[in-house]
């Protein structure tokens, strides 16, 4: 009778602990609830694609859209690819959640008077990118999605606010697109100096890339933003905000593009306060497209 006690003492005991560490496990994983989120966020979009297949952020994709193939550099009439490239960072650090707008309370703010806030400060491997979450990690009081593009941009006339511009950025995006064999680097002279290029090696990725962007708006049309992939939509939207979308239909036969160029428009006139609120968009997302269509 005791030796049947003691068991059924020792059969308690071990269910106890097996319950102690089952709450432990459980508490551990909401403590890093946010963290794991922000990851399982960034591997989704990761997975989305060919794991063979190279991955470009959205600014080495609109950068890639901008260059010209042969000369390596793009086009010095426009003015337009320097802040779509910092929207870009933005919309980026958003879809791999890092950052978000801020609550916009019983009295709802406009997308442009909200301030963007960092969600989640774990590194993303991308200097960049980086680079620019630190920024807004570290500014307080925060700022609006308006003012990070400027400032990002050195476009500011606070010469105590110039330390948050972003130097070299096409450059550096070049240099990571060569690091991942898509361009290559040359030197060019213009009589009066010399320029590095960066010519396409692997035509390949940039024609997928293209026959992405076409295929949205033409075979795969859904005439539905809100169903649309949110980093093929962004694309589109920031590849128009930088001047480069429309080498994306350059190929296309005239009744194409005509068609695709349409369907941009239709994305293009849509209000992003009113998108904004609709189930599952991301909002910071839509702050960006608002900075750029105001």
């Amino acid at each position: 009778m005791t030796a049947i006690s003691q068991r059924s003492s020792g059969l308690v005991q071990r269910r106890t602990e097996a319950i102690r560490t089952a709450a432990a496990v459980d508490k551990d994983r909401e403590s890093g609830g946010e963290e794991d989120e922000a990851r399982r966020v960034e591997e989704e979009e990761e997975d989305k694609g060919d794991s063979k297949e190279t991955r470009l952020t959205l600014m080495e994709e609109v950068l890639l859209l901008g260059l010209k193939d042969r000369e390596g550099y793009t086009s010095f009439w426009n003015d337009c690819i320097s802040s779509g490239l910092r929207g870009c960072m933005l919309v980026e650090l958003a879809l791999r959640g890092r950052l978000q707008l801020e609550a916009c309370g019983v009295r709802r703010k406009s997308l442009l008077s909200r301030k963007v806030i960092c969600k989640s400060d774990a590194p993303t491997g991308d200097v960049l990118l980086d680079e620019a979450l630190r920024h807004v990690k570290e500014t307080q009081p925060p700022e609006s999605v308006q003012s990070w593009i400027e400032l990002l941009s050195g476009e500011t006339w606070n010469p105590l606010k110039l330390h948050y511009q972003l130097r070299n950025v096409r450059e550096r995006l070049a240099k990571n697109l060569v690091e991942k064999g898509v361009l290559t680097t040359e030197k060019q002279n213009f009589l009066l100096f010399d320029m590095t290029t960066h010519p396409l090696t692997n035509n390949n990725i940039k024609q997928r890339l293209v026959k992405k962007v076409q295929e949205s708006v033409l075979e795969k049309w859904v005439n539905d933003p809100n169903r649309m992939d949110k980093r093929i939509l962004s694309l589109i939207l920031l590849a128009h905000s930088s001047d480069v979308l429309e080498n994306a239909f350059a190929p296309l036969q005239d009744d194409q593009y005509d068609l695709g160029m349409k369907r941009v428009h239709t994305l293009l006139e849509l209000e992003p306060e009113k998108e904004s609120a609709k189930p599952n968009a991301n909002e910071l997302m839509w702050a960006v497209v608002a900075a750029f269509t105001k």
